[in-house]
């Protein structure tokens, strides 16, 4: 493959409520961009779509998937599973796009050990209390699940050292006009 078409992954964590999913979002709407989309054995929320925002699979599915080494990464997070499918980013870089792809901290740790190259980005919120502030007006996660993503995000946010680049997100759209910025978009 010619270097000069070559594509390039984009890796965009950061803890659950940080904006990483909206920074994605905005990214995605340039066409120089594809957006990885995620396999999960959680529940469908209200509005998504399979095939779009995740590809909702069955556990049973989601370990021979897994087997096969079908995914290029798998994480557990909060009792629930998620793995970025292989195929699509193979695609994707060889049509000389810019893979983005979101996931948590976990699959980060196996992209590095694995050497995979990329440009690695860290969304973070200003501060807990905003980020509590951020669940709990998204009104889609119990008081229990909102203080078990509290305890992951203090864990995550110890874990900046894995990635090139540590974005703090006090207001969405400077933080969506820095990711860009630090991807040349």
């Amino acid at each position: 493959m010619d270097p000069a078409t070559q594509g390039r992954l984009v890796v965009i964590s950061g803890p659950s409520g940080a904006g990483k999913t909206s920074v994605c979002r905005a990214l995605k709407q340039d066409p120089r961009v594809q957006f990885s989309v995620s396999a999960t054995t959680r529940a469908m929320r209200t509005g998504e779509q399979h095939g779009v925002d995740y590809w909702f699979l069955s556990a049973d599915d989601f370990a021979a998937r897994e087997a096969r080494g079908e995914f290029l990464e798998s994480a557990s997070y909060n009792g629930r599973r998620y793995g970025t499918l292989r195929a699509p980013m193979e695609t994707a870089l060889r049509q000389g796009k810019i893979f983005v792809l979101e996931i948590e901290v976990q699959g980060t740790r196996q992209l590095r050990a694995r050497g995979v190259p990329g440009t690695y980005v860290f969304v973070v919120p200003p501060n807990l209390a905003e980020l509590r502030a951020r669940l709990e007006r998204r009104g889609s996660d119990s008081p229990a699940e909102i203080e078990a993503r509290l305890r992951i995000a203090e864990a995550e946010l110890a874990a900046c050292e894995l990635y090139d680049h540590v974005v703090e997100n006090h207001v969405l759209e400077r933080t969506i006009a820095e990711v860009r910025r630090i991807l040349g978009l």
